[in-house]
C-alpha cells in the first residue's frame, strides 16, 4: 500500500447519517473505536455550513492525529485546512483539483468502470474508491455493483491503494480485505450505530484479522 496512504477503515460521515446525533460526537466515538480517516461528505449544506461543520470536525481529529477528508468541493476543504479531497466520477475531475489545490495532500478517486482505470486522471489519485461494493440506500446514483470479483480485478489493474464502499459492514469487511481491498469505508454500519465505537471496534477487527 502507498506510503502516504495507511488507512484500514474509513468513515464517510454526514449530518443525515447520524440520525439527529451530534456529527462530532458520533465521529470521535468511530476514531476512538479504530476509524483512521474522516470523509464528511455534505450534498445539501450551504458552503458556509459545509465549511463550519468540516472546521468543528477538524479541530477534533487533529487531536487523534486522524486526517479530513472533503467530498467533492475544493472551496471547503481549502478553508477548512483539510488534508485531502475524494470525487466522484461526474465531479471535478482530479487534474483540474491540483490545479485549484496544489497543496492537496490527499486525493481519492471513484471507481464506477473499468475504463476509468486507462482515463488519465487515474495518475492524479492517491487512492481509488471502489463504489459500490454491494448495492446500497446510502448512494443510489451509481452504476456498478463490483461484488468482491470486482475488487480481485481491480486489485490486478492496478497498485494503487483500494477503498471498499458501499454497504460494509462487519458480515463482509473480512471478505472484502481478503478480495484485494486495502481499507474499508463505512457509512451506516457505524453512523447509525447505537455505539458508534462498539461498531467501529468490531469492524477494525475484522480487517486486521484479514490481513
Amino acid at each position: 500500500m502507498d506510503n502516504k496512504f495507511l488507512s484500514r477503515l474509513y468513515l464517510v460521515v454526514s449530518r443525515e447519517a447520524c440520525r439527529g446525533r451530534d456529527i462530532v460526537t458520533v465521529t470521535e466515538q468511530a476514531v476512538m473505536g479504530g476509524v483512521d480517516m474522516v470523509q464528511l461528505r455534505e450534498k445539501n449544506l450551504s458552503v458556509q455550513e459545509f465549511t463550519e461543520t468540516a472546521i468543528q470536525l477538524k479541530n477534533m481529529l487533529d487531536r487523534y492525529n486522524v486526517p479530513l477528508i472533503i467530498n467533492d468541493n475544493v472551496t471547503v476543504a481549502k478553508a477548512s485546512g483539510a488534508y485531502g479531497i475524494h470525487v466522484g466520477n461526474s465531479d471535478i475531475p482530479p487534474s483540474q483539483i491540483k490545479t485549484q489545490w496544489a497543496d492537496c495532500s490527499m486525493l481519492g478517486y471513484s471507481i464506477e468502470y473499468l475504463e476509468q482505470l486507462t482515463n488519465a486522471e487515474i495518475a492524479f489519485a492517491d487512492y481509488l474508491g471502489v463504489s459500490p461494493v454491494f448495492s446500497t440506500a446510502t448512494k443510489t446514483d451509481t452504476v456498478t455493483e463490483w461484488g468482491l470479483e470486482g475488487i480481485t480485478q481491480i486489485r490486478k489493474l492496478t497498485d494503487k491503494p483500494l477503498v471498499a464502499i458501499g454497504n460494509m459492514n462487519e458480515s463482509n469487511a473480512f471478505d472484502v480485505i481478503k478480495a484485494g481491498a486495502d481499507c474499508i469505508a463505512v457509512v451506516s454500519a457505524i453512523c447509525g450505530a447505537k455505539d458508534p465505537l462498539k461498531a467501529a471496534e468490531v469492524l477494525r477487527n475484522q480487517i486486521e484479522r484479514a490481513l
